[in-house]
């Protein structure tokens, strides 16, 4: 990890919500941004805020979510999200997030981030794998 990553770095990422981001159970009219599509979208921004201040082979994983979903969002409104990194203990990073369409404010919360090592990683997916039989 980079001296970079400390706390109050920022990053917001733009979307537009398209129809893979949206729930289908309510039918064509009720089509609206999904819960866990935007747990995927926060985790995405937060890791590309990381990803700048990692050294090469190092990534970061989510380890917890806690989030806020506070409003609608219809299918082709754009949304921004807000990432900031609250904390920084060892590998353990702790993000605070908010997002808004282009009406509401819809989300806030905290995310939590774990810095590995990729290759290490790789080899200790690979041992579980062959424990688990499939390898």
């Amino acid at each position: 990890m980079k001296a970079s990553l400390a706390a109050g770095a920022t990053a917001a990422a733009k979307l537009t919500v398209d129809r893979e981001r949206t729930i289908d159970f309510m039918g064509e009219k009720a089509r609206v941004y999904a819960t866990p599509m935007l747990v995927r979208d926060i985790e995405v921004a937060c890791r590309e805020l990381l990803l700048k201040h990692l050294d090469p082979g190092e990534d970061s994983v989510g380890t917890r979510i806690e989030l806020d979903h506070l409003a609608a969002t219809l299918m082709g409104m754009p949304v921004e999200l807000n990432v900031t990194v609250a904390e920084v203990k060892g590998r353990a990073i702790t993000l605070e997030f908010d997002g808004r369409d282009s009406v509401d404010a819809i989300c806030r919360g905290k995310h939590q981030r774990f810095v590995v090592d990729v290759k290490t990683t790789e080899a200790r997916l690979a041992a579980k794998a062959a424990k688990a039989g499939l390898a």
